[in-house]
């Protein structure tokens, strides 16, 4: 049984707890601008799950029902114990293996790229993991572990880290020793050098210990957060999708065939030695790095925050109602991330104005649509009352003046 569904009412109590404990103690780790894009990330994640066939959930499905394979017994306390643990053991070495080589670190830096640290970076996951993640559990199937067991120790081990992105939590003395903590997980989000792919672990830390990759906070050195190669956007669609970008114009600008068929199984941040285009660097300077924020009226992120809200109640009321077709899914989450894409504009502090009227009209003819054509009366009502209502706002946001970065 999955249970982060069920934990996702208690994620949002949980960060706005923690905004609220940041203002009063005057030390807020929130930026609307940055929380917004973590939380657009986390709803892609959730809703490409609905439209994507798991390769690995077709696998398993293959090695467990198809073939006679022996099971452990899923009631005994003893297998949960087991499973919780080999998971864990799994997930070290998927974690670590997706920030040392190209391939997995494409999906992987999407949870890595937030240059805050805080509650909502927790959900600020990949859209892309479900491609390559599976193949890292295999072995967990093979030694008899069944798949209900695999599915619910999966979503605790996930529930678990949820707490460990924050700031506010201290060291916690001889737990640091055994588990994660919010502290080891900070010296793994930050960019710091000495600091950098360390602390893999998901619950237990004791796999980082054991194998070379454990490093302890530092109070003289505190982290820098974020990723390296900087994107210098909230586009949430290019979060996903830089690093299989770099990828590819790597492959097609090698000169040397060996090199060319390498780059995808390379150590993160490797480039061909043969590139006819000057290869890319990463410029970090602890001394002077700056976060990329740029300052834009607080109208433009409420506006963003407002698209957040609709989103949430798409997903929560409709995309899991079971009432959409293939097709209709397809449409539906298209057009939600094609929202997130038009709100990272305006976060950017881009133009986004015309961007903008092309959506509120895709979404007014789809309501239109949906209203003639099909039984969704009340959510064909609902979507053009939201298109009109949006266009209503939108002269308010027309051409925003983007201030000066201070």
């Amino acid at each position: 049984m999955d249970y982060v569904p069920y934990a996702v009412p208690f994620f949002l109590l949980a960060i706005l707890i923690e905004l609220a404990y940041g203002i009063i103690k005057k030390n807020n780790t929130y930026r609307l601008n940055d929380a917004i894009s973590s939380l657009f990330m986390g709803s892609l994640r959730s809703a490409n799950k609905l439209i994507i066939i798991s390769f690995g959930g077709y696998i398993f499905y293959l090695i467990e029902t198809l073939n006679d394979l022996w099971r452990m017994d899923a009631s005994s306390p003893l297998v949960w114990i087991f499973a919780f643990v080999i998971y864990d053991f799994f997930y070290y070495w998927f974690h670590r293996i997706s920030h040392e080589r190209q391939i997995f670190w494409a999906s992987h830096v999407a949870h890595h790229q937030s240059e805050d640290y805080n509650l909502s970076t927790a959900l600020r996951q990949t859209g892309t993991g479900a491609f390559v993640t599976w193949v890292f559990y295999i072995p967990v199937f093979l030694i008899g572990v069944p798949s209900y067991v695999f599915v619910s120790v999966a979503s605790v081990n996930l529930i678990y880290q949820f707490w460990v992105h924050s700031q506010h939590i201290p060291k916690l003395g001889w737990y640091e020793k055994f588990f994660v903590t919010a502290s080891n997980h900070r010296v793994h989000h930050a960019q710091n050098e000495n600091y950098i792919d360390k602390n893999y672990g998901g619950v237990f830390i004791i796999w980082d210990r054991m194998f070379g990759t454990y490093k302890e906070e530092e109070d003289s050195e505190a982290p820098i957060y974020g990723i390296r190669g900087r994107i210098n956007t909230f586009n949430p669609i290019w979060a996903n999708l830089h690093i299989y970008v770099k990828m590819i114009k790597d492959i097609w600008y090698a000169q040397a065939w060996k090199e060319k068929f390498y780059v995808p199984f390379a150590r993160t941040g490797w480039q061909p030695s043969t590139l006819s285009i000057p290869a890319e660097k990463d410029y970090f300077n602890p001394g002077t790095f700056k976060k990329y924020n740029p300052q834009i009226p607080t109208k433009i992120k409420l506006y963003a925050f407002f698209q957040f809200f609709v989103l949430s109640v798409v997903g929560l009321l409709l995309l899991e109602s079971g009432r959409l077709t293939y097709e209709q899914l397809w449409i539906t989450i298209s057009m939600m991330a094609f929202t997130m894409y038009c709100a990272s504009l305006w976060l950017d502090g881009r133009k986004g104005f015309g961007m903008e009227v092309i959506r509120l009209g895709i979404c007014l003819m789809l309501g239109i649509y949906t209203y003639l054509e099909s039984s969704l009366g009340v959510i064909a009502i609902s979507l053009v009352i939201y298109s009109i209502l949006n266009g209503l706002i939108l002269p308010i946001m027309h051409r925003p003046q983007v201030i000066p970065e201070a």
